[in-house]
């Protein structure tokens, strides 16, 4: 019999997408084309095949649960160069651990920040509403309270970090924030992060802020969670942070990242992996590590998506409300009924995109915040993008 907690968790967005359109045939003359999945498409840099052939002969060896120091030392300077962080600020050794991507150090942040009581009540984790769904399955399996934090166009796509009441606040074990944000592509400010940080840091709980897409952008650099915490006295005790190279370097299938932050935490979730996960083999953080010490790739596949976003502003200029995301490769769409939207580019155009509904959860008012919305992700080349956009922009 399956877990309880496992039989509460809905059907993932994706089988939710299967079962919506299934029944349906498209009549497009054409072939099927995928726009509802973030999986990046570009070329990835030939350095990933190079470094893992130089590395064969180490794939007959277990990793280490902590990596190498190659891979803690090439983090560590990425991370210092990115969001300037100061000599002797930052220990990699202490505060880096790679992970096999995020979504599994997502999942596993709940388990090691969410007690069997809070205060003497039940644990609460905080969850901005729309998510990525690993922050629900992670909180529900942990057997915390979820709480929704409402992220729409009234507060720019973010949650309202004042409206949380005091109480609530108290009971919390943990709270998921995510900049750029999945889906609305909306970017927290150095501000903002700093009051996450400070209402973590005073009621002792673990923010867990997913930065996956803090490479992608078309304006300014995103800030990042450890930068705020350089200005704070308290520094990033209580933080973690959550990065990969599936869409900084367009290799999701090298499962590699890392998470980064709270030493002391670094240490739990240490010894949280060394029993429920393997680590990352040596061929991968060998490759990884010189990701991370190369930008120039970097460069072009930020320009790649720039070029996109431009063709949608032109495409979609018309469109009463279009809004160009901060951060990330996604288009999130008001088109009024996403579901009926969805059904309609499938059957017309064979054009799969994501209902915004299966990314968020009805509020206490039985309104939810992604109904009106799809999700479009922009990852294949620039000329297959374009050419879906305009073809969806005519069934809108």
């Amino acid at each position: 019999m399956l877990n309880d907690r496992l039989n509460r968790l809905s059907d993932y967005p994706f089988q939710r997408l299967r079962d919506l359109l299934g029944p349906l045939t498209p009549t497009a003359n054409t072939d099927a084309l995928a726009l509802h999945i973030g999986e990046p498409q570009h070329t990835p840099p030939a350095i990933v095949a190079r470094v893992l052939a130089e590395n064969a002969h180490l794939w007959g060896r277990y990793p280490p649960v902590d990596g190498t120091p190659e891979f803690r030392a090439a983090v560590g300077d990425w991370l210092a160069r990115r969001y300037g962080l100061g000599d002797g600020t930052f220990d990699a050794d202490r505060q880096v651990l790679p992970i096999a991507g995020s979504r599994e150090a997502l999942f596993m942040a709940a388990l090691a920040a969410v007690p069997e009581e809070k205060n003497g009540q039940r644990p609460v984790v905080l969850i901005p509403n729309p998510f990525y769904q690993v922050y629900l399955g992670a909180a529900v399996v942990a057997g915390a309270e979820t709480v929704l934090l409402p992220a729409t166009p009234e507060h720019g796509f973010l949650p309202d970090l004042d409206a949380i009441p005091e109480e609530t606040l108290a009971r919390t074990a943990l709270m998921y924030l995510c900049t750029p944000s999945n889906p609305q592509g909306a970017v927290a400010d150095l501000r903002y992060l700093e009051s996450a940080v400070r209402l973590a840091q005073a009621f002792d709980f673990v923010l867990a802020v997913d930065e996956c897409y803090a490479e992608i952008y078309t304006r300014e650099p995103p800030a990042g969670t450890l930068q705020a915490c350089t200005a704070l006295e308290g520094g990033p005790r209580n933080v973690l942070v959550f990065h990969s190279l599936s869409k900084r370097s367009s290799v999701p299938g090298l499962r590699s990242g890392f998470v980064a932050g709270d030493p002391t935490l670094i240490d739990a979730f240490t010894r949280l992996r060394s029993y429920a996960s393997a680590g990352v083999s040596l061929p991968a953080l060998a490759a990884s590590a010189a990701l991370w010490r190369e930008e120039t790739h970097v460069e072009e596949n930020r320009a790649l998506y720039k070029a996109k976003f431009d063709a949608a502003d032109e495409i979609f200029a018309r469109h009463p409300d279009f809004r160009r995301p901060d951060g990330g490769f996604f288009l999130w769409l008001h088109v009024g009924d996403g579901e009926e939207a969805t059904q309609r580019l499938w059957r017309e155009e064979a054009i799969r995109v994501l209902p915004g509904a299966y990314l968020a959860h009805e509020d206490a008012g039985g309104r939810n915040p992604g109904a009106p919305f799809i999700r479009i992700a922009l990852v294949h080349d620039l000329d297959t993008v374009t050419a879906a956009l305009r073809r969806i922009i005519k069934r809108l």
